[in-house]
């Protein structure tokens, strides 16, 4: 299991959207500094990370008045691939392994970076959370995704660059948990604590 934004994707493109593109546009609409923009955003941000609205691009239209997929898109050409990870999902493939994406990114979101990446073909299947009513940071997100797609906790690796979802994943059980230290190529490494981190895909490559 595969996470996407800052593990299969550069989290540049997120970071730089919602930190500089974001707080411009609202500026601009709104008619406000942009230091008074980022103010106003960041607080508003920071109350609801890690719940479904985080992640929701319709929630974020309505609360800014602003079309959030229309700016996603003026910046799309950020959206871009880390290191070795195709040829990670080449191996994967060739080894035989079912492949999920599971990403709490919004059905907006996803489709325009599988337009952009063209990764899709990659996966058996791809499991956006909004579909599933809850983020990866909840516990009962993981019995809802084994219901749909069965899997051995005992045996799944899973990939993240978020401590607190592989904290969620480990409390479920999975037992194989890997995190990105350098989800943002344009940001130094971060230290992924008591995990296990990869530089990037190319430090498992071997194992496949």
């Amino acid at each position: 299991m595969l996470d996407m934004d800052g593990t299969l994707l550069d989290l540049n493109f997120d970071n730089h959207f919602w930190q500089e593109h974001v707080p411009l546009r609202y500026a601009q609409h709104h008619g406000m500094q942009l230091r008074d923009a980022r103010d106003q955003l960041y607080t508003t941000f920071r109350e609801i990370e890690g719940t479904m609205n985080w992640y929701c691009l319709d929630y974020w239209s309505r609360e800014l008045d602003l079309d959030i997929e229309m700016l996603k898109r003026e910046v799309r050409h950020l959206i871009g691939i880390l290191p070795h990870v195709k040829t990670f999902l080449d191996g994967l493939r060739a080894a035989g392994k079912h492949i999920l994406l599971v990403t709490n990114a919004h059905q907006k979101s996803l489709l325009l970076k599988m337009e952009e990446t063209q990764l899709s073909p990659y996966f058996d299947h791809i499991i956006c959370a909004h579909d599933l009513g809850m983020p990866k940071e909840e516990a009962a997100f993981w019995d809802k995704l084994r219901e749909q797609h069965p899997f051995d906790p005992q045996r799944t690796l899973f990939v993240d660059d978020s401590l607190s979802v592989l904290r969620s994943a480990q409390q479920y059980g999975i037992q194989h948990l890997l995190a990105v230290r350098k989800p943002d190529t344009m940001k130094a490494d971060k230290d992924t604590e008591e995990f296990n981190g990869i530089d990037s895909f190319a430090d498992i490559l071997q194992g496949l």
